[in-house]
């Protein structure tokens, strides 16, 4: 059969593979599987039990929880019936969650736990349209998923569901998913049937992932790019397994031993981190072997071009040290996808030596999400770039950097704001907001085309580019580099705070955090470390001052938005008078 909507897909899996393992969570400690015939009977429950509540075809329902094979129940539940999915991130604030349940019109909420169970009841009196609230956990007074399932089970609709399944067609709406962005209100971004299909296509010539494999999943599924991801898996007949928690991705991948999995740059930033600060931790031989090999790593370049000395030095690397990182990865990894921001070139290259291949791809939620990936394949690929194009996706650069995006991957609209559509759809084309350029085939990003700012003496400066490479530095965390309007870039620095503990270990230093973060000599150690990667930019880009804040950047915190990118207009504004500070005339 032909996989042309979202509830093809199940059908299609349960002839062509009967996987036994389908879906996996750790439930009291214990792994346990859903077969796919188990899936497929109980997404039909939820979608008769949805029925059983009203909602037709059109409607929308909310799915707020982490990762877990009830997101995969709902989504699929609704889908069937041509509803439309309303995935909220369970991290955001109670009034971002009003907002986009009643922007939407949300009807029925499915939700993890008690914590968001009260959240839904804290801002109810603000969702007129909001009937029922269903819990995945057993909360006290709230109504059980279960319940919602034995309500589809006591009354079925087969014929009435197989009616609604058939009449979606590929261009219907699948889901509404808000971008929380880095400023202003969410949009709701249109997304349908075949936006999703047409990338879960399109992306499985990049992904070696096959039946034969399991995947472990830890990026939130309220993320296009995960939740895209998860299709695929699905499609192509692989065992997903989902952490426990961000906490235990390091005990879950040596417990499942996954082929592949994705993730952001700054989850890799932090397992590079952890691996390097083990190392230093060495004495002796085992101390010089080991960055041995990270040097070897750092200089690695694709298709042996290093030449057969380095080949065979890194031969060795792989024997005695990298097969340590990969055993600490589960042992059995082919590849890591990277998505949602830029990912250093370093990093890509350091794994990829240790033959733990990291692929950097590119799009956002209006694409669904992929516009380019990097392949195995050679020449499809390169250190730094976003890699190819998909085949049915097209690409030009406007005469002012900007990426535009045409393909059947691109979204119908932002919800009930054709004034934001028409900003960023223009002649067919999707005007993505990135800089970027085209060479031998392959995409490359330079910056934000929003967040490019000009200094004082009419320079520009691509913030972007200089945080990527001042994150490099073990010491700095987080970086925000500013200067709009301004004489010259000043920076405001999150420290690694364990390796600069360890730092002031060895240095004889006993201090607290707020200390450390205006101790004498460890401004002097931040400014070596600005000194020595300024070195890399012209003298009009570089960070002339900064300041060592004390506080990690988080989610929760308001400063990062859900993909953990920058909200840099709240930073700004949270840190408005260190940043006076740098400007201060003497």
């Amino acid at each position: 059969m032909e996989v042309k909507r979202i509830p093809d897909i199940l059908p299609y899996i349960r002839e062509k593979y009967g996987r036994a393992d389908v879906l996996n969570a750790k439930i009291q400690g214990q792994w346990t599987s859903w077969s796919i015939q188990q899936f497929c009977e109980i997404t039909d429950a939820v979608s008769y039990g949805l029925m059983d509540q009203g909602i037709n075809p059109g409607d929308t329902v909310a799915i707020i929880s982490a990762n877990r094979p009830e997101w995969n129940f709902s989504d699929f539940g609704i889908a069937a019936i041509g509803a439309v999915s309303v995935p909220v991130y369970p991290t955001m604030g109670n009034s971002e969650t009003a907002f986009i349940l009643k922007d939407a019109g949300v009807k029925i909420a499915l939700v993890a736990d008690e914590a968001l169970y009260n959240k839904i009841q804290a801002i109810r009196a603000e969702l007129p349209e909001l009937k029922e609230v269903y819990t995945f956990d057993k909360v006290s007074g709230a109504k059980h998923f279960n319940a919602l399932i034995e309500a589809g089970k006591a009354n079925p609709q087969p014929e009435q569901l197989k009616t609604y399944t058939e009449n979606i067609r590929p261009d219907d709406l699948l889901t509404l998913i808000y971008t929380s962005g880095t400023t202003g209100v969410p949009k709701g971004v249109m997304l349908t049937h075949n936006n999703l299909i047409s990338n879960v296509h399109g992306s499985r010539g990049a992904c070696p992932v096959t039946n034969e494999h399991k995947v472990l999943s830890f990026l939130p599924l309220s993320h296009i790019f995960e939740r895209m991801l998860v299709y695929l898996y699905l499609y192509v007949g692989a065992g997903i397994y989902y952490a426990e928690s961000m906490d235990t991705i390091g005990d879950n991948l040596k417990e499942v031993k996954p082929f592949a999995f994705s993730t952001v740059p700054r989850l890799l930033e932090k397992v590079y981190d952890k691996i390097v600060a083990k190392g230093t931790e060495l004495t002796g031989i085992k101390r010089k072997l080991f960055f041995w090999a990270l040097d070897l790593g750092h200089r690695y370049e694709l298709n042996g071009a290093n030449g057969a000395w380095f080949e065979l030095q890194l031969k060795l690397a792989n024997k005695l040290i990298f097969s340590k990182w990969r055993e600490a990865l589960g042992g059995n990894v082919g590849v890591i996808v990277s998505g949602a921001a830029a990912l250093q070139p370093r990093l890509a290259r350091v794994f990829t030596a240790a033959q733990i291949p990291v692929l950097e791809g590119y799009g956002l939620t209006e694409t669904s999400p992929v516009i380019s990936v990097n392949r195995l394949v050679k020449g499809h690929r390169a250190f730094g770039s976003v890699g190819l194009m998909l085949d049915d996706v097209s690409v030009k650069i406007a005469e002012d950097g900007e990426i535009l995006c045409k393909g059947p991957n691109v979204m119908k609209g932002y919800y009930k704001r054709p004034d934001l559509t028409a900003e960023v759809m223009k002649d067919g084309w999707f005007y993505t907001g990135d800089i970027g350029k085209l060479e031998h085939g392959l995409l490359w990003i330079t910056d934000r085309k929003k967040e490019i700012f000009k200094t004082s003496g009419g320079k520009y400066i691509a913030p972007q580019v200089l945080e990527n490479k001042f994150k490099e530095s073990i010491y700095i965390e987080q970086i925000m580099v500013v200067g709009e309007g301004q004489k010259h870039a000043s920076a405001l620095i999150v420290p690694s705070y364990d390796a600069l503990k360890k730092w002031c270990d060895d240095n004889g230093l006993t201090l607290s955090r707020s200390q450390m973060a205006s101790h004498p000599k460890v401004v002097s150690l931040f400014q070596s470390e600005v000194d020595r990667y300024n070195a890399d930019f012209g003298q009009w880009e570089t960070v002339k001052k900064f300041c060592i804040l004390e506080h990690e950047w988080t989610i929760d915190g308001g400063e990062l938005t859900p993909s953990l990118k920058l909200k840099r207009r709240i930073i700004s504004e949270k840190f408005a008078a260190q940043i006076a500070e740098f400007y201060k005339e003497a």
